[in-house]
């Protein structure tokens, strides 16, 4: 993985106030991955000034030369009521097609946005009903953005968002339980709604034949709210429509981190995609927890953020990866007062992976800290299709 990082005032003319970090996978030519995270460098400036540097980034990034395509970005706010119209505004004035998800989880650093922009090379994208289509040289790939279904509790909401979702796979011949790689469930209030997300996707799971014998699903369940205060749930999705079976590996670090499944929680720990020339590793949100399922250093960031990391390191590890392969990280804190302890840390020991951190309350209160990253590694898998 090669890393870079700048602030654009340094760098590209009238384009000040913006920093981009950036990690670039190549290995076959034609199929470039981009991962890049944009954050404002000066937090006094006002939401507009703030919004029009890092528009004008965007604007760049977007219509560069040297033939990459962005095919997702996702945009965190610290006030989704006030700022989410105005950032879909100025995308749509872009006239660029692209999955778009936005979300409030404040960043931490004291700005009011920040952005993921995940972009590859070769590659193409067209709206295909509530489904956003990429097209790699060999597969299919599918986002679902900003789901909701702003009626009753977070249980139904769940469901409903899961039937939605399961029914738009299907009208483009694919379904949850063979092609969904990764899902994000962003939960306003989680410690007081994020019982009913539990409850709602594992019967829409077991509607569909996944349990703990078979497989779940990568993925996050944190504090994240809309514009829409009564959209308890938004759901992003990812779905690939050329996999075939075995080219998905779940992750489970069990010395580690134990099956979901023993606390009544249906999600996987990471997942493996293997493609002929390289694997995606998705890591889901991991907090400190031990392979009992217990909250691991109650009440201390620092040694949970260490346990953390070790738990992520071991799913890296069962994959055939590690930090050196991970290209974007999102760190996710309960209390702001723990900011600048995870900030340096974070900074001393990855200092150039792409990362952001968010305020976003983990599923379980004694949870202090949770990330979730990718990783790309290369590979030469033979009879997979390259990426």
């Amino acid at each position: 993985m090669e890393y870079t990082s700048f602030e654009t005032d340094k760098v590209i003319a009238g384009m000040e106030n913006v920093r981009m970090d950036s990690a670039r996978f190549e290995h076959v030519p034609g199929a470039d991955e981009s991962f890049a995270m944009l954050r404002i460098v000066r937090k006094y400036l006002s939401f507009g000034e703030q919004a029009e540097a890092l528009f004008s980034l965007l604007d760049h990034l977007l219509k560069r030369e040297g033939g990459q395509t962005s095919v997702f970005v996702r945009f965190f706010l610290s006030d989704a009521a006030n700022q989410e119209a105005e950032v879909m505004r100025r995308w749509k004035d872009l006239g660029v097609v692209c999955p778009v998800s936005v979300i409030q989880q404040p960043p931490l650093d004291g700005t009011k946005l920040a952005a993921w922009v995940y972009s590859i090379s070769g590659a193409s994208v067209t709206r295909s009903d509530v489904l956003y289509k990429v097209n790699t040289v060999h597969y299919t790939h599918y986002w679902m953005v900003n789901g909701t279904c702003p009626e009753a509790d977070s249980a139904h909401q769940t469901t409903a968002l899961l039937e939605e979702y399961e029914a738009s796979l299907r009208r483009v011949g694919c379904d949850l339980p063979n092609h969904c790689v990764r899902t994000w469930f962003f939960v306003q209030n989680v410690d007081v709604n994020y019982a009913g997300v539990v409850t709602g996707r594992r019967e829409n799971f077991l509607g569909i034949g996944l349990n703990e014998h078979t497989h779940y699903i990568a993925s996050t369940g944190i504090e994240g709210r809309s514009a829409d205060p009564k959209a308890l749930v938004r759901m992003d999705a990812y779905a690939v429509a050329e996999l075939k079976p075995g080219q998905q590996q779940y992750l489970y670090a069990r010395t580690h981190l134990n099956p979901t499944s023993e606390y009544g929680v249906t999600f996987e720990r990471g997942v493996k995609v293997k493609y002929g020339d390289r694997s995606h590793l998705y890591i889901s949100g991991t907090a400190s927890i031990d392979n009992k399922g217990e909250v691991v250093h109650v009440g201390d960031v620092r040694k949970q953020t260490e346990r953390m990391w070790e738990n992520v390191e071991m799913l890296l590890k069962e994959g055939n990866a590690s930090f050196d392969d991970v290209a974007q990280m999102f760190v996710y804190l309960r209390d702001t007062a723990d900011y600048e302890v995870v900030e340096k840390m974070f900074e001393e020991r990855f200092p150039m992976i792409p990362k952001v951190i968010l305020l976003a309350p983990v599923c379980r209160p004694a949870w202090l800290i949770e990330m979730e990253c990718m990783a790309v590694v290369r590979e030469e898998n033979v009879g997979i299709q390259p990426f």
